[in-house]
């Protein structure tokens, strides 16, 4: 009898470092175990009430398909959203034209790299890097070649390690800024020195903005609201790619809308085609993410002053914790920290499996998945500060008893 296997690609693929252990946290909460999840880039900030009302008020009478690359409506609405950034100071303003919708930035991310690059190609990445960009890349066919960047001076990025890294068969450079899983945040100087070492090299570079407003030293912004980003830097328009979401920025992860925007006329044209492969993305979603834009700014900034007390609050709890090594990041809602064990991922599980403060514990991401180079990030975890300031530091609390007991249990083994 035949035995159906799926396809090497399917076998190969790396499991996300981000969600992998979820069937331990699943089996904790079955034994009656609450999980606090710092594993996972999952807000509990309230989405906007327009967002919510935008759901809620849909009355057509048959929810039919929109366009392959977003309604014009929106596409419109994102445009003058990003020339209100910015972007217009970078060559021409941003047009609905230059903008794709896509479902979630994930798929922004997936056109990107399909648009860049062919089988056997390669995604330069900057290690520790946000896991999909390589399972995207694996799922292509394509390479994942990877530069090291170190804690020491903060995960930061410079042009001269992007043109160190470039190969002969580097397409294309995968970046974000703000930083997922580090916090580290270009400055508008090293941005513009990192796209041009691309163009140069003649290579595009996606630049992922997810975590655009989650930026907590001002003098990085300089003087703008947001991270500095690439649609606002001259002379790239042939190379530059920008991919965004509404999932952390409005709090609307479950919205699945992203979207994909270039002033290249001809990788639009390709990102359309795939577009149209997949029919449209969500209508509803776009008519909330439509609405989300109207949220005033205000209300983003209270949410980015509660992250930075999250952020503090963490970077501080773990500090106290014996043989934690932790830095206090410039952006997005991660952070990186180096724990006293052999195997974070052991220590992870048994976090989840055997251990619990009072009927607690918690879930973290091991880091070995966020990098390419063998070895690195087995002593290092992922953790986003997405919950309440208490829940952080009850989490703390948990950790840093969890890594007495689990010395004990390695010394008796």
């Amino acid at each position: 009898m035949t035995h159906f296997m799926p396809s090497v690609r399917g076998r190969d693929a790396q499991a996300s470092p981000i969600r992998r252990l979820t069937p331990f946290a699943d089996a904790a909460k079955q034994r009656g175990i609450e999980v606090l999840h710092l594993n996972i880039g999952q807000p509990d900030i309230p989405t906007p009430a327009q967002v919510i009302a935008a759901y809620q008020q849909f009355s057509g009478p048959v929810l039919a398909y929109g366009p392959s690359e977003g309604t014009l409506a929106y596409r419109t609405a994102l445009a003058e959203y990003y020339n209100g950034l910015g972007a217009a100071g970078g060559g021409r303003a941003i047009e609905p034209t230059d903008i794709i919708v896509t479902t979630g930035g994930s798929e922004a991310l997936l056109f990107a790299i399909a648009a860049t690059c062919d089988p056997g190609d390669e995604v330069l990445v900057a290690e520790p890097y946000y896991p999909n960009y390589k399972g995207f890349a694996h799922l292509l066919a394509v390479q994942t070649r990877a530069f090291t960047t170190s804690a020491a001076d903060g995960y930061q990025i410079t042009a001269a390690q992007v043109a160190a890294a470039i190969g002969p068969r580097t397409k294309v450079l995968v970046l974000s800024t703000p930083g997922n899983p580090t916090g580290a945040v270009l400055s508008s100087r090293e941005l513009s020195a990192i796209a041009q070492e691309c163009r140069e090299s003649g290579v595009y570079f996606v630049s992922d903005e997810v975590y655009r407003d989650f930026v907590y030293d001002p003098a990085i912004c300089e003087g703008e609201r947001t991270a500095p980003g690439i649609l606002a830097q001259p002379g790239f328009e042939d190379c530059a790619i920008m991919v965004d979401s509404v999932s952390k920025r409005y709090s609307a992860c479950g919205a699945r809308i992203g979207c994909l925007v270039t002033r290249n006329r001809e990788v639009r044209a390709a990102v359309l085609k795939f577009a149209q492969t997949r029919l449209s993305p969500p209508v509803v979603d776009q008519l909330a993410a439509h609405a989300a834009l109207s949220t005033p700014a205000a209300e983003l900034k209270t949410a980015i002053d509660d992250y930075r007390e999250r952020r503090d609050a963490l970077v501080a709890g773990l500090s106290a914790i014996e043989g934690v090594q932790v830095r206090s990041p410039q952006g997005a809602f991660y952070l990186f920290a180096t724990l006293p064990v052999t195997d974070a991922e052991k220590f992870c599980i048994y976090l989840l499996s055997e251990f619990n403060l009072g009927g607690e514990t918690v879930m973290l991401a091991p880091a070995d998945g966020f990098y390419s180079t063998s070895g690195l990030g087995r002593q290092e975890v992922r953790i986003a500060y997405v919950l309440q300031v208490s829940k952080l530091q009850r989490a703390c609390t948990i950790l840093d008893r969890a890594l007495h007991a689990y010395a004990g249990v390695q010394a008796s083994s």
